[in-house]
């Protein structure tokens, strides 16, 4: 079955899914939710489009993790900001908004119509809107588009692409570890084992609808290609 894989990184990206108010959480690895919404983006898909959307979320995630990041958190204010009950108006209101800083993530969509996965391949390489990650401002560097992106493989074996990340993993002596063992989060279809995330689409993203699905940890090995010498 083909997989598409995405890279997700950048200086800051957050990926909520239990955000209230005035505090704006951030997962510690993409939302399959914000992942969708970004190919949304890159297709030109209108919030209130349900069917294609459905169709999206029907393919199978997985992330790996070259780099987790650090979480931060911006401190914000924002003035006349309205009660939940429109009751009153709050002069001032405090907003702490938590994001990933300097993360780096290999994401993998499989499905069974490869002609979708073409699609969105090309649609990631010139998107119709801007592209951010979980946040307007977030900006992916590098891109997003992976050029070998689209491969055969099923998604935990496609999931052993090159890595990504700024500095290959490393021993407890400094020496560089061959092969690397990478965490992944595979997407448990069909089955309540793993961890719980309400991230799953369920309808348009006007809807703000979102329902449950379960992830299991898991590790692939990526082997160490070594930069092409020019001597």
């Amino acid at each position: 079955m083909p997989t598409l894989l995405l890279r997700l990184a950048g200086p800051m990206q957050s990926w909520g899914t239990k955000s209230r108010f005035d505090e704006r959480d951030t997962d510690l690895a993409p939302s399959k939710s914000g992942v969708i919404g970004l190919l949304c983006a890159a297709m030109g898909i209108d919030r209130e489009e349900r069917e294609l959307v459905l169709q999206l979320a029907d393919l199978r995630m997985g992330v790996r993790i070259d780099q987790p990041g650090v979480l931060r958190y911006d401190y914000q204010t924002a003035q006349n900001v309205i009660a939940a009950d429109e009751s009153k108006i709050h002069p001032t209101t405090v907003s702490r908004r938590y994001y990933l800083a300097d993360a780096v993530f290999l994401v993998g969509l499989e499905g069974e119509d490869r002609g979708l996965l073409e699609r969105l391949h090309q649609s990631l390489k010139n998107p119709i809107w801007p592209i951010f990650l979980g946040r307007k401002g977030y900006v992916p560097s590098p891109g997003v588009y992976l050029e070998d992106g689209l491969c055969k493989a099923p998604l935990k074996e496609a999931l052993q692409y090159r890595y990504l990340g700024r500095q290959w993993p490393k021993d407890d002596q400094g020496k560089d570890l061959e092969p690397a063992r990478l965490p992944v989060l595979l997407e448990n279809r069909g089955s309540s084992e793993g961890s719980l995330r309400m991230d799953q689409p369920l309808g348009s993203f006007a809807e703000r609808r979102f329902g449950a699905r379960f992830v299991i940890s898991d590790v692939v090995e990526v082997r160490h290609v070594p930069e092409p010498s020019f001597a």
